[in-house]
């Protein structure tokens, strides 16, 4: 029979985000929304596609409009986070509060963006061939794609 017990959480804050090597991505003058978040490798595995990392949005910044190539799994650590997924019939704006945790499929394509006080979350990302995500147009044109190794080098597109 298996015993069901309460664990105690270790207080975050033992863990120093400032020994990360962080990627700072801003956009440019082909974007229309002000771009602008760091990201930072946890562990990558290239060879059995997957990797965690850390992402940290500015105040009230976007990461690139993009489509999940993998399964992923999120957890928000800090802040507002808001998803904005977009269909033929219906958009739907998601806000996200510190502890929602979340696995989904590939394919769908979302905005996301911190709050006022912006964001951090986990994402542990699992890829068959090792291409993450697509980078994309408002028209969801294909401008880039990042890879589980391009993250790693420090590069969002390969």
């Amino acid at each position: 029979m298996a015993a069901v017990m309460t664990l105690q959480a270790s207080p975050i804050s033992a863990f120093n985000l400032n020994n990360l090597k962080w990627t700072h991505l801003e956009g440019g003058p082909d974007f229309d929304y002000p771009i602008n978040y760091w990201l930072a490798i946890l562990g990558a595995r290239p060879d059995a596609g997957c990797v965690d990392f850390l992402v940290k949005w500015e105040p009230d910044s976007y990461c690139h409009f993009h489509r999940h190539l993998g399964e992923t799994t999120t957890l928000i650590l800090e802040g507002e986070h808001h998803v904005v997924e977009t269909t033929a019939t219906q958009t739907l704006h998601k806000i996200r509060k510190p502890g929602h945790y979340s696995r989904t499929p590939d394919g769908e394509a979302h905005m996301e963006y911190a709050g006022p006080a912006g964001s951090m979350v986990f994402f542990s990302m699992q890829s068959a061939d090792g291409r993450l995500f697509e980078i994309l147009d408002k028209d969801e044109n294909v401008l880039g794609v990042a890879t589980i190794e391009g993250l790693v080098s420090g590069r969002l597109t390969s």
